[in-house]
């Protein structure tokens, strides 16, 4: 199987974590077809990696400045069967790439998604920071499966996709996640989510899977392990949910999320108290964070929910 690993890139400030993802992939048991690095309009950018990269494929993204173009772009740039995504702050264990094809194995497999873990910066998890909301961070959460199982949606920094399928299910859309790459855009999401959800209407039976064997590290900067972060991007969420379930219907859109908000978080909440009558008082924090996170996600949607149905009136 040929795996063409995708890595989309936007500003120089990340330099040494665009080398360092590289070169995790250089480093993988399992050798990928190619390397296409796909550049969010900055020429500077796209000039300095065709230099330093001889080897690799890199490209302008020919699309809407954005992830979901730059997604869109290394999808058409590649010929291998598979197009694995990585994030250009992320760095991904050596059994990585093999772990990813294993899942393809099955015909059914359209998406396989990995494991992603948290790598602070400050080097701990922040002691009121509940892991039940690591995908705030871009990471895998308490509530996901822990073994190899089918999923409705894989996270877009540690997945992979049957070539021909991002086509046939009309690629990322590009009015869902970040269209604005930078550190004053709003961190919205859910591109691959409304994706995933879209393919499997699309092609009915088709099976999304989750592997924990594939395995990357995701680099928590300083600024997104503060509280403010963690609530400004939990609104964004519930924007960007909103904008997912106007697309593929609240049914599809939401079905994942039930579950996680009436039974994961509360357990979550339930956990921390009991870490607090056990002599652990962050345990109260994590699950006030909780509390808070589940608040100002489902704010965010009203509003997404709301612009979206004044803008059709």
């Amino acid at each position: 199987m040929k795996i063409s690993v995708v890595i989309c890139v936007y500003t120089e400030d990340r330099w040494e974590d665009i080398r360092e993802a590289v070169e995790s992939v250089e480093r993988q048991r399992r050798k990928p077809y190619e390397v296409i690095l796909v550049v969010d309009h900055n020429p500077d950018l796209h000039l300095r990696l065709k230099q330093e990269y001889p080897g690799a494929i890199v490209v302008e993204n020919a699309h809407e400045q954005g992830l979901s173009g730059g997604k869109n772009t290394g999808a058409a740039t590649a010929s291998g069967d598979v197009v694995a995504y990585l994030d250009d702050d992320a760095v991904a264990e050596p059994g990585w790439l093999e772990a990813l094809e294993e899942g393809f194995q099955d015909p059914a497999v359209v998406g396989v998604g990995g494991s992603t873990r948290p790598l602070w910066a400050t080097g701990r998890r922040p002691r009121w920071f509940p892991p039940e909301f690591d995908w705030t961070v871009g990471c895998t959460y308490v509530g996901m499966p822990t073994v190899r199982a089918p999923i409705r949606n894989v996270m877009g920094g540690n997945a992979a996709f049957r070539r021909e399928v991002v086509g046939a299910a009309g690629g990322f859309h590009t009015g869902i996640g970040r269209s604005v790459q930078g550190r004053r855009s709003r961190p919205l999401g859910c591109e691959e989510t409304e994706f995933c959800i879209r393919l499997s209407q699309r092609f009915p039976g088709a099976v999304m899977l989750f592997e924990p064997a594939a395995v990357i590290g995701h680099k928590v900067s300083a600024q997104r392990e503060r509280f403010a972060y963690f609530r400004s991007r939990c609104y964004a969420e519930g924007l960007s949910k909103a904008l997912v379930a106007s697309s593929v219907g609240t049914r599809d859109g939401l079905s994942s999320e039930r579950a996680y908000a009436t039974r994961t978080l509360p357990a979550g909440v339930l956990h921390g108290i009991g870490a607090a009558f056990r002599g652990d008082p962050a345990g109260l924090a994590r699950a006030f964070a909780i509390v808070v996170g589940l608040a100002w996600t489902g704010w965010g949607y009203v509003v997404g929910t709301t612009r979206l149905k004044s803008r059709r009136s």
